[in-house]
C-alpha cells in the first residue's frame, strides 16, 4: 500500500491526488490535512510554487510515502489577454527529494483579473461571476469556463501526475 497525505482539505485537491497516483500503484491510500504556507491568499508567480512544496513538506510525516502540495496560482505572460495565465501547481515530497508539476493553464476573464489585482481571490470574484457558492472545492472555475469539459479535478490529476514523473523514473533521475 501507498500512502499519501495531501496537504489541503480541498476535495478537488484530494481526489486529483488519488487519480494520480492510481495511475501507476495498485493500493492507494490518500489523507487530506489542513496546513498552513506563507504564500498569500492569492499568490502569483514563484508565490505559487513556494506555497505548493510548503504544503508538501509540511504535511509530510514518516507515516506515509509521499506528500503532496498543490497550489494554483496567477503566473505573469505577455503574451495573453490579461497579462496572467492560471496553472495549478503540485510538489510532490517523499521525505528527501521534492519534485515539481504544472497543470494545463488558462485564462480568466479580463473582469476576474482585474478583481484579482485589486486585492481580492480568483475564487471570491469566480464565485460572484459564476453564482456557484465554494466554486473552488467543488468544481472550479476551470469548470465553469469551460463548459464543463475540465474539471480543478482534472487539473490537480495532471499536476500531481507530472510531479510523479521523476519518481515513476527514478533510474532517468538520480
Amino acid at each position: 500500500m501507498v500512502r499519501v497525505v495531501v496537504g489541503s482539505k480541498n476535495p478537488t485537491k484530494i481526489e486529483g491526488a488519488r487519480q494520480a497516483f492510481e495511475q501507476y500503484f495498485d493500493d492507494v491510500e490518500i489523507v487530506g490535512v489542513e496546513v498552513s504556507t506563507s504564500a498569500p491568499p492569492q499568490p502569483f508567480d514563484a508565490e505559487t510554487v513556494r506555497g505548493a512544496i510548503e504544503r508538501a513538506k509540511k504535511a509530510y510525516s514518516p507515516d506515509f510515502d509521499f506528500s503532496v502540495g498543490i497550489e494554483a496560482g496567477l503566473f505573469r505572460s505577455e503574451h495573453t489577454l490579461t497579462g496572467y495565465l492560471d496553472f495549478q501547481v503540485a510538489a510532490v515530497y517523499d521525505g528527501e527529494r521534492c519534485t515539481i508539476g504544472f497543470g494545463p493553464g488558462f485564462e480568466y476573464p479580463k473582469l476576474v483579473v482585474e478583481e484579482v489585482l485589486k486585492g481580492k481571490e480568483v475564487g471570491e470574484v469566480m464565485e460572484k461571476v459564476s453564482g456557484i457558492k465554494n466554486l473552488g472545492k467543488k468544481v472550479g472555475a476551470v469548470h465553469y469556463l469551460s463548459k464543463g469539459a475540465i474539471s480543478r479535478t482534472d487539473l490537480s490529476r495532471i499536476s500531481v501526475t507530472m510531479a510523479l514523473i521523476p519518481f515513476i523514473n527514478r533510474e532517468m533521475y538520480l
